[in-house]
């Protein structure tokens, strides 16, 4: 037996040095991007003089230049420690309009960096009535929604542009905005034309937000509690709905838009397959009522009979508290070809056709409940995807602008003008943003005006069509 077990353990030790050997010949530099004393470190980083800002434990470099720099050809200025060397190519202009990578050396050290340039909107903030406007740099646009029933005849925009930058009409000035008004931003001696188109939410719109707890009050879910004040924030005519209400046989004939949020668990609550509440809702919608669904409520497209049986989202997941991550890139959709479709109206873009929802450094839990397309439910495209669901994909991940890897919006059906059913199924669609896993305060998610516009955006589309 001894002699068994000897051989045995010979044999186990030369496999795990042969192991040994080969994994350290595939990597022969050590990642040193955690020691913030690293000497693989950028010392240094700029772009037209100016300097940026480093996160050596990210490796994040953050230049923030101004209104009216040019990126798209630049020699950048880069100090690093001494001994080391960059893969950057420093003797050829480098174009800076998207996100550039770069690896520093030093001896068996390395450490990745990833330089983001942002030019200064011209205009820092358009508000009317203290509430602000989104401004959109690239389709040179300001949209901003004020509560129902706001006189539009005589507003007063207070606006603060950017050191160097005028604009006509100033701040202040009385502006009658029933119609789009134009303003001429002006800088370095030129000028360029934004056009702003400030609207009310549809006049006497009935929105029910449909939930779980018996009342409003009673919502424990913080991202549920966030929408949800935001619904009753921003519209007159908001109400609150519980599954037990239509169980009961409550009357949804006045309501123009039933919204149900659900991020409680990626499994919906019995009390929705309800045969009563069912029927309810399916009669609703059949008698020309309207149906938003958003994260893990995208589900329902199923049990609804909205698709086929067994055609709903097939890729659910997410994490719960204490569980949760910070990404270091910010999570966007893209909806290209649907660039002017009325629920992506007034998205702040960073590019035609593509909006970020969430923002890098912002803690997330991901829940998602969206259709995966080349993998899984033989749907193989965004083609394949419409034949057997009957809806149309408006948006999937950023990357994706042939819409044909993730379905994250879509509207149904894909016939007629009578869409009565939008779903948003991204985990990027995320209302609050809590405490991480150690406790800590997640900082603000500077797109949630976004995710705000194409909310409001959804439940007027519906209730118009």
């Amino acid at each position: 037996m001894r002699k068994f077990i000897y051989k045995n353990w010979t044999k186990l030790s030369l496999i795990l040095a042969l192991l040994f050997i080969v994994s350290a010949c595939e990597d022969s530099f050590d990642n040193d991007g955690l020691n913030l004393n690293s000497p693989s470190n950028v010392t240094s980083f700029k772009i037209n003089g100016v300097a940026g800002e480093i996160d050596q434990k990210t490796g994040a470099i953050s230049v923030t230049l101004p209104y009216g720099s040019d990126i798209t050809t630049v020699m950048p200025e880069i100090i690093l420690q001494d001994g080391a060397t960059s893969n950057l190519n420093l003797n050829t202009p480098i174009n800076f309009t998207n996100a550039v990578k770069f690896r520093v050396k030093n001896g068996n050290l390395y450490k990745d960096y990833t330089v983001s340039a942002t030019i200064l909107s011209p205009i820092k903030s358009f508000k009317v009535n203290t509430i602000a406007a989104t401004i959109n740099d690239v389709n040179k646009t300001i949209k901003l929604v004020l509560p129902e029933n706001t006189d539009l005849t005589a507003l007063q925009p207070v606006i603060e542009v950017t050191e160097g930058v005028s604009i006509s009409p100033t701040s202040g000035t009385t502006i009658d905005f029933t119609n789009s008004v134009t303003y001429v931003i002006t800088a370095n001696g030129k000028s360029v034309n934004y056009t702003a188109t400030i609207s009310v939410p549809v006049s006497g719109l009935v929105v029910a937000f449909l939930g779980t707890a018996p009342t409003r009050a009673e919502i424990t879910n913080k991202d549920e509690i966030t929408a949800c004040n935001w619904l009753f924030e921003n519209f007159v005519g908001a109400k609150y709905i519980s599954f037990d209400n239509i169980s009961n046989g409550a009357n949804l004939s006045d309501i123009d838009v039933i919204w149900w949020h659900f991020d409680s668990a990626t499994n919906l609550p019995s009390v929705a397959y309800k045969p009563a509440v069912i029927t309810a809702l399916k009669n609703y919608k059949t008698n020309g009522g309207n149906l938003l669904l958003t994260t893990f409520a995208s589900q329902y497209v199923d049990a609804l009979g909205i698709v086929p049986a067994g055609k709903g989202p097939n890729n659910v997941f997410g994490d719960f508290l204490p569980n949760g991550f910070v990404d270091g890139n910010s999570w966007g959709m893209s909806f290209v070809g649907h660039e002017n479709h009325p629920i992506f109206e007034g998205l702040t873009t960073y590019e035609p056709g593509k909006a970020n929802l969430l923002q890098s450094g912002t803690f997330r839990l991901n829940h998602t409940a969206w259709w995966f397309l080349p993998e899984w439910g033989g749907y193989v495209n965004g083609e394949g995807w419409r034949n057997q669901t009957g809806g149309t994909n408006l948006a999937s991940e950023a990357w994706d602008n042939a819409l044909n890897g993730r379905v994250t919006i879509a509207e149904f059906p894909n016939t007629g003008t009578n869409k009565n059913v939008i779903v948003i199924s991204m985990g990027a669609y995320d209302w609050y943003n809590e405490d991480n896993s150690n406790g800590v305060p997640s900082q603000a998610n500077q797109f949630i005006n976004n995710i705000k516009i194409l909310t409001q955006n959804s439940i007027n589309y519906l209730a118009k069509k």
